[in-house]
């Protein structure tokens, strides 16, 4: 006979941290299915690297060409992921009222802002994995060590992910898909993952060198091409770019 209360229901919500990672989870499998996602995120940053490192295009300057590209690609992944990649995801979310009812369950909104990042960062370790393999394997010597290279990394997803959330929760979703390709294409361009910046005219170099890109793929290829310790300036242009983005998100993001 079963014992009284054996089958009481306990209505109300799952820890918060389950709920997290639970939707964590879901995030980072829609992502991966995500066909213009994949396309950003991992083929376009793969085939620029092997593409770049086996045939003479750009004047990398002294030394082999993927000790210069690697670093600018790393940069490249974590601007496709954590800008790109969740601009437009997010934006069509916010367009077909996925946003609006997700607001409404018991995962709080800075629950799912945390949920989206956890999915970026995931996502972001397979890339760097891959692109790490890809360059080791077309003869990349990486010098410096990881202790410089995270917070690079950590930042540079911070500052990105603040200007995609921005950017999708202010525009309209074809906007966004617009602005954040375009904004890629020119950052990919002119944001020194490919062509150096001291290609570019004087005055130019210094505005290109506070762009978020700029910052991320110099401090990368400074630590990992030249083997320089921390790069502080660089590191402080990205804090403040994540810190503008992030407040700015916040304070602007429209869940409707």
């Amino acid at each position: 006979m079963t014992a009284t209360g054996a089958y009481t229901p306990k209505p109300g919500a799952a820890p918060l941290a389950r709920m997290i990672a639970a939707q964590a989870a879901l995030e980072t499998r829609m992502l991966l299915r995500n066909g213009e996602q994949l396309l950003l995120t991992v083929i376009i940053p793969t085939l620029l690297l092997v593409l770049f490192s086996t045939v003479d295009v750009v004047d990398t300057g002294a030394g082999e060409a993927v000790d210069f590209l690697a670093p600018g690609v790393l940069a490249l992944a974590v601007m496709s992921t954590a800008f790109t990649g969740q601009a437009i995801a997010t934006g069509f979310e916010r367009r077909y009222g996925v946003l609006k009812r997700l607001a409404s369950s018991p995962l709080p909104r800075w629950g799912l802002m945390t949920a989206k990042t956890l999915s970026v960062l995931v996502t972001e370790v397979l890339q760097v994995i891959l692109v790490t393999a890809i360059a080791l394997a077309l003869g990349w010597s990486p010098q410096g060590g990881p202790f410089a290279v995270f917070p690079l990394l950590v930042l540079g997803t911070a500052a990105f992910s603040g200007l995609g959330l921005l950017m999708a929760g202010t525009l309209r979703a074809e906007a966004t898909l617009a602005a954040a390709n375009l904004v890629f294409l020119l950052l990919l361009v002119g944001g020194g993952v490919v062509v150096p910046l001291d290609k570019f005219p004087d005055a130019a170099q210094d505005v290109l060198g506070l762009l978020p890109i700029s910052a991320l793929s110099e401090g990368l290829r400074d630590v990992l091409q030249h083997g320089a310790g921390m790069p502080w300036a660089d590191l402080g242009i990205l804090a403040v770019w994540a810190i503008a983005g992030l407040t700015a998100a916040g304070r602007f993001f429209r869940w409707e």
